[in-house]
Order: structure tokens, then sequence, then C-alpha cells
């Protein structure tokens, strides 16, 4: 009888950060049905409604294991969403480790997946006698900047955003130093003592499985495997995101149904993602710049914060449409829909009335756009943003980047002149014929490319280091 390969995963708090290692484990189940993996997550207080949801409808050889909370007095509070989520995994260490060792007193394991931010636990894989990795959920350039920080460190003194020269990581687009890691591009923020920790943590893994596929990335992804000298080993197995999203019925047919009304590719999506948030300074700003542009759009608002991941803490109660501009919806009605909060982003961006996506560029988001086809406006607010906007703008050129003033705002004309360039421009339409091609590389490289052969000759290893006899 075939045998079972056990693999654990654990993953960090947050609905953001645990789709992407669930859906590498659902994929790697589905193509190779002879696995079992048990998925250790800790969590920040009670486990989010959408968490719940999702991981209600896993595959059999899929299980949770939900961690009990942590005490929150532990944590600083109103510290930045990147500590709270590294600091959480910390505290939660022991039960990790009490996890990882009642499931192998029940049958070997072959290997350990940690998340990034949950890259410790990789502490325990040797008395486990399971191998270690890191699943990196973000792009390949990110990786490079991570295996390349504790060098930057200790070579640039002073502040990275005062830099003159841009930073060169091997195979990657230049990069200025403001568009390092928010708030990590600040040496004396506790995120980037964390961020430094994390880049350090990279060496205690095997290997590191990059949400990204080689004909995104050639050239980052052969320049990180010729810089490893054999003793990580990588392996692109992207693009990995969550093909249908769990939907509430109502909320759902709204925005679709209005999309049905419109016309092929004239919408513009607007979204921040599950954690991002504007200013109310910011949020007029933008809706007097899409209604001046003329381009329709589906714009999914929350309420103003002066945190730009304050939604990754809780939402609030408020109805966010009371903070839009005096008489904006009247004037709008026949041009573009707001939604409250939240849309379902996979269909949203499936729709063939949609042809732009203004987007704060998380990576989950990113990859979402690309499989879909649709070409971007670039708006970063915090984390790795600001280099996924880079990689692009300037490396795959497939969206736009607006200008922000003195004051770190987006102003309503600047605004309006991407949305038109993106929408009806001829740079629009050069950008809409490269992310075709993007499009068409994805589909191939999960199909039977680049990554299906990955993860097939990762599992061939996995197969080989352990397993018990099927029952």
């Amino acid at each position: 009888m075939a045998k079972t390969t056990h693999i654990a995963i654990v993953s960090s708090p947050g609905f953001s950060h645990l789709v992407p290692i669930v859906e590498f484990a659902k994929r790697l189940v589905e193509h190779h049905p002879n696995f079992h993996v048990s998925c250790i997550i800790p969590s920040l207080g009670s486990l989010q409604e959408s968490s719940k949801a999702y991981l209600e409808n896993l595959p059999s050889n899929l299980n949770s294991i939900y961690l009990p909370p942590i005490n929150e007095e532990e944590l600083p509070k109103g510290a930045y969403a990147g500590v709270l989520i590294q600091l959480t995994v910390a505290l939660s260490l022991p039960s990790i480790h009490e996890a990882l060792k009642s499931l192998s007193s029940k049958a070997p394991l072959a290997a350990l997946v940690a998340d990034i931010f949950a890259f410790q636990a990789l502490d325990f894989a040797k008395e486990f006698n399971a191998m270690s990795y890191i699943y990196f959920p973000g792009a390949a350039m990110v990786l490079s900047l991570f295996l390349y920080m504790p060098k930057l460190d200790e070579e640039v003194s002073g502040e990275y955003k005062d830099l003159t020269e841009p930073i060169r990581l091997p195979g990657c687009v230049p990069l200025l130093g403001h568009d390092l890691p928010a708030p990590a591009h600040v040496r004396s923020h506790q995120a980037y003592k964390l961020f430094l920790e994390r880049a350090k943590g990279m060496s205690l893994a095997n290997g590191i499985l990059i949400n990204s596929f080689l004909e995104m990335e050639s050239d980052t992804i052969r320049a990180l495997e010729g810089e490893g000298n054999g003793k990580i080993s990588y392996y692109a197995v992207g693009p990995i995101t969550q093909i249908r999203s769990t939907t509430n019925e109502v909320e759902r047919s709204e925005c679709l149904k209005w999309l049905d009304n419109q016309p092929p590719n004239s919408v513009l999506h607007v979204s921040f993602g599950s954690g991002g948030t504007l200013t109310q300074h910011q949020i007029n700003e933008l809706a007097l710049g899409l209604e001046l542009s003329g381009q329709r759009f589906l714009w999914v608002l929350r309420a103003p914060s002066n945190l730009p991941s304050a939604a990754y803490l809780g939402a609030t109660n408020e109805d966010p449409l009371q903070f839009l501009p005096s008489g904006f919806l009247e004037r709008t009605r026949e041009q573009g829909l707001v939604v409250p909060s939240w849309a379902p982003q996979v269909q949203v961006l499936s729709h063939n009335s949609v042809g732009g996506f203004l987007s704060h560029c998380g990576w989950n988001s990113i990859l979402e756009s690309i499989q879909e086809g649709v070409p971007l406006i670039t708006w970063p607010l915090f984390a790795e943003q600001r280099m996924n906007a880079v990689l692009l703008t300037d490396g795959l050129k497939v969206a736009l980047r607006p200008k922000v003033n003195e004051d770190d705002i987006v102003e309503k004309e600047e605004i309006a002149k991407v949305i038109k360039c993106l929408m009806d421009g001829e740079e629009g339409k050069g950008m809409r014929k490269r992310m075709k091609v993007l499009q068409d590389s994805a589909s191939n490289a999960l199909k039977d490319g680049s990554s299906k052969r990955t993860l097939s000759k990762l599992a061939s290893q996995w197969e080989n280091l352990g397993g018990d006899l099927g029952k």
C-alpha cells in the first residue's frame, strides 16, 4: 500500500498570512494525495470569523490545530501589525512545540514548513528529525532583500531612506532606500529589529518555498539559486492564491450584478486589501480623483485611520460611507459603486467588465490580478508593498504608480491622470498586453510548467525522507 508522508506547517496569525501557506498545503495534497498535512495556527485573540469559515472547508488530508490564544497583556499596546504578528508567534512557541510533539508521536514528520513570521518554530525540526522549510508568501525580489539585509545592515550607516544611490540586489531592478519595507526601513523602529531577526532566521532552513514563478522573476530566482551555494534550496511554487473566497451571497450579488451592467474592461476596481486603511484627507482626495477621472469604478471603502494597517487590528463598526465627501455618492451614482469594507475580490477581478485594479500591492492581490490579466495602479501603504510596486512598474511594466506630494498624499489631479492613462491611454493598452502574457505564463507554470515540476520535485524529496505505511 502507498505510504503516507506527514508534513507539519506553522502559519502566523491573520487571514492574509494564514491563506497563502494553507493554499500551498491544499495544492500539495491535491496533486500528491498520499500526503497528510497538519496546520498549526497561533492566534492573536480569538480566531477571526473569516479564518474559521475558510478553515471549515479543507480537504480530508489537511487538518487544523488551533493553538490557545496568547495573553494579550504581554503585547505592546498600539504596536505595528507586523510586530504583533511576530511577537504572537514567539509567545506561542511552547504550544507549537507541544503540537509537534503530539504529531510526531503518532507518525514521523518528513518536514516542518513555517511561515516567515513563524521562523523560530524551525528550531524544533531537528528534535523531531524533520527537514525545515520557510514558506515565503511574497516576491522573490523581497526574499532577495531578506537574504541581503544582514549584509546591508553592516554596510550602511544612517537611514536607508537617505541613501543617494539605489540598492542593487542580485537579479533585481534597482531599489531606492525609501521603497524598503515600511516601517522596517526606519532603523530605530522595533519593526526593523524584528525584520533583521527574520532575515537572519532564514539560515535555519534547509529550503525556502517562494510564492512566485520562474517566468515572472527568472533573473531574481536564478540569482538566488546562484548565491545560495547549495546551503539552502529554493523552490518557486507560485502563483498560489485562494481561488474561491467564502462569500456572503447578498454582498456578492450586489457588486457582481452591478458589474454585469458595465461595458467590457471599463471598470477600475479600488481596494486596499484585508488590512489597509487611508486617512480622512486621502479618502477625500481619492473620491474626488475618481470622480474627476470620469472612469467607472468599484471602490471597497473602509473607515479612515491614521494607521495604514489599522484594519488588521480589528474592524470598526462605523459605516465607511459616512466618511465620503458631501454629495459624492449622488454625483457619481451613474459612474461608480462604493461597497463598505469587503467585496469578493477574485470574482470581481475575473469579471469581464473590470479593466484595471488600484491596489495596495499586497502580494496576494497582485497574484490574483496577474492570474486574471488585470493591469494595476500601485498604491502601497506598508510592509513590503513599496517593493512590490517597484517590481510591477519598473520590472514587469504592468502598472502605474501615482506621485505623492510632500505630505505623502496623492492629490486628486494625479489620481485622475493615472486612472485615465491606465483605463484609456496608449500606455495602459501596452500594460494590458504585457499583463495578458504574464497571465498565460502564470497559468502554464501551474498547469504543466515550472511551478508544477518544482512542487513534484519537492514532494519526491519529502516522500524519500519519511512516512509511515498507509492504513
